[in-house]
């Protein structure tokens, strides 16, 4: 005979049991093997909008369609098959069930971001006939990644952007011409580097105050970003010179895009308080190829040909093979 306070002793414990279940702050839910749901916590009733009565004996696919069900019954069938857990993580895959996100901190978040973990559950006889899924909200995890993410974005965004300019500083542009002058020893693939120096800076400086010269900076490097392609690297290289990296483009095609710069800067005009500020630029081109040793001989190379066009006239480009 069974001692009555152990029966009610067990009956407590299952009591609290369960109660501990209904109420976690996790998701629980429990499938048998046709995928119909035997167990609905609170979470999963408060959060879906399904009570626990609803959910019952339905095939969970039946309850949410937005799952992705076919890839979500392959995820089960091998917990069933080889009784092993299975993971799910957001950054897998954002959300299993579609639930929006409930706390203050995560209220810019569209959904709630989860964990799920498969867990095989075994039957008296020993077979697998239950999987217990588990629903971990993630949404504050994953905001505060996504928002760490961006700050060191933005920081390395800020690590190779010249300030004044918004063009790319000379230590990343100068980068951006090392790997393409390796891409170009391992491919021969043709690319050009356009230098261009303001003419006359000095003078625009002790006319109308360095602010200005700042803005003939701005305005400037804001007309190279207008010419160049998505997969050209504009950069400032120090003061008033600049530097354009051109991917897969001769010096021909180089020389093309220069002088329309050149063109459209000689016919620019930058306003400054009241003064209206005309200036042109000097350029020198050189196409990278097998007689430069290294990128810094490259760079040399355009730099001859800029001085050139310096000291010649100015307002006019050079090709550096014209100078050989």
């Amino acid at each position: 005979m069974i001692n009555p306070p152990e029966q009610v002793l067990t009956m407590d414990e299952f009591h609290w049991q369960l109660g501990l279940l209904q109420n976690l702050d996790v998701g629980l839910i429990v499938l048998d093997a046709r995928h119909r749901v035997v167990m609905w916590n609170s979470f999963m009733a408060n959060h879906s909008g399904i009570r626990d009565s609803t959910a019952r004996g339905k095939c969970v696919d039946q309850l949410f369609g937005s799952l992705p069900i076919e890839w979500f019954k392959r995820k089960l069938d091998s917990v069933f098959l080889l009784r092993n857990r299975a993971f799910i993580t957001w950054e897998e895959r954002p959300y299993l069930f579609r639930f929006k996100p409930h706390h203050p901190i995560t209220g810019a978040a569209e959904f709630m971001y989860q964990n799920i973990t498969l867990i095989p559950l075994s039957s008296p006889n020993g077979e697998i006939e239950h999987v217990g899924i588990m629903v971990y909200d993630m949404t504050a995890v994953a905001i505060n990644k996504q928002a760490l993410s961006a700050a060191n974005a933005e920081l390395a965004l800020l690590s190779r952007t010249d300030k004044l300019s918004g063009l790319a500083n000379r230590g990343y542009w100068e980068e951006c011409l090392r790997q393409e002058y390796e891409r170009f020893r391992r491919t021969q693939s043709t690319s050009s580097m356009v230098m261009l120096d303001v003419d006359h800076f000095k003078r625009v400086n002790d006319t109308y105050g360095h602010q200005a010269g700042d803005e003939v900076i701005r305005v400037l490097s804001n007309l190279l970003r207008q010419h160049a392609r998505s997969t050209d690297t504009p950069g400032r290289y120090g003061g008033e010179e600049f530097g354009v990296l051109l991917i897969n483009t001769s010096e021909d095609n180089a020389l093309i895009f220069a002088e329309r710069v050149r063109c459209a800067v000689e016919a620019l005009t930058v306003r400054h308080g009241p003064h209206v500020i005309q200036f042109t630029v000097s350029m020198g081109i050189s196409q990278l190829n097998n007689s430069h040793q290294s990128h810094e001989d490259w760079i040399r190379d355009a730099d001859r040909a800029l001085y050139h066009s310096k000291t010649t006239g100015r307002n006019r480009t050079t090709l550096a093979e014209d100078l050989e």
